[in-house]
């Protein structure tokens, strides 16, 4: 996997939406926090555009995405917030200057069709939090975007509320995944990522427990879960069930799907619609640490 370009002093930064409209107010906060790295920020035509509930047609934020990373002088892209839109214009993109001349792609949620496709790539990404609401976050995630796009030392130390639910024990492996919604609607499609051998990590927002059972059973019977090397599982955030109730939590169906193995798996990892949302390096190898004490997981020197 081929590590984008570490940031420097001032360097710029670019700020698309692919997904949900956004207008220039709602990132003031993103944009200080940019400026207080000593970092300058470029705002995309798509800030500010709207077609709908979108940033804009999916021609005009495909142009706005492909503008920014095409650019020498965008050291990254930092995608402005998620919602729905990122599938439509993936297939307009060429990557093929952006092969050659990596750049961190950052964003998280409806991002994670970027994180997907840019994995078969072989360049690594950053699931991390979004300008959007960036203020309502903990401080540990606005560090730990600092810490990755400066190179600094960085690992994920978590305690579950109940580690009895999570599955002991160590994994190695590329840190794959996202947002399972987007998962499932990318499977069978060419963004759609090879799990095998690697430490898989999913988080949801806003879903029916019937609808995360059937994504997991789909990604089930896609072969995603059979030959992991470790399964982390994120924030399963305001789910919501039927006046009969399906009868099992996200956390139990998902631990149900993955029985027949033996690899670790743990739950309340601090990553995703949570006010705790750690960064993650997608693509980068990993060391997973399940025990009765907590999680850990450290990327670099392994």
């Amino acid at each position: 996997m081929v590590t984008p370009p570490y940031l420097k002093p001032g360097d710029t930064v670019g700020i698309v939406s692919t997904a949900r409209k956004i207008s220039t107010e709602e990132l003031h906060q993103g944009i200080t926090l940019l400026n207080n790295w000593n970092l300058k920020v470029v705002l995309g035509d798509t800030i500010g555009m709207a077609d709908h509930q979108f940033a804009g047609s999916d021609l005009e934020r495909a142009n706005d995405l492909q503008k920014m990373m095409d650019d020498p002088n965008i050291k990254a892209i930092w995608c402005a917030r998620g919602g729905y839109g990122t599938v439509r214009i993936i297939d307009r993109l060429d990557f093929s200057v952006f092969v050659k001349h990596p750049k961190w792609i950052i964003g998280y949620s409806d991002v994670t069709v970027l994180h997907s496709h840019i994995h078969k790539l072989n360049v690594e990404t950053l699931h991390a939090q979004m300008p959007l609401g960036i203020e309502k976050k903990s401080e540990a995630t606005r560090v730990s975007i600092q810490n990755v796009l400066f190179e600094a030392s960085h690992e994920i130390k978590a305690l579950s509320e109940d580690t009895s639910k999570n599955r002991h024990g160590n994994a190695e492996g590329l840190l794959v995944g996202g947002n399972l919604s987007i998962l499932y609607s990318l499977c069978g499609s060419p963004s759609a990522i090879d799990t095998g051998g690697k430490i898989l990590f999913i988080e949801d927002l806003d879903e029916y427990l019937y609808h995360v059972d059937r994504m997991i059973q789909n990604l089930k019977r896609n072969g995603m879960f059979k030959d992991l090397a470790g399964l982390v599982v994120g924030g399963m955030t305001q789910m919501n069930d039927n006046t009969i109730p399906f009868g099992k939590t996200a956390e139990e169906i998902i631990m149900e799907a993955v029985s027949a193995y033996n690899y670790p798996v743990c739950f309340d990892f601090p990553v995703g619609h949570v006010p705790d949302n750690r960064a993650l390096i997608m693509g980068r190898r990993a060391r997973l640490e399940v025990d009765q004490k907590g999680i850990l997981l450290r990327f670099g020197n392994l």
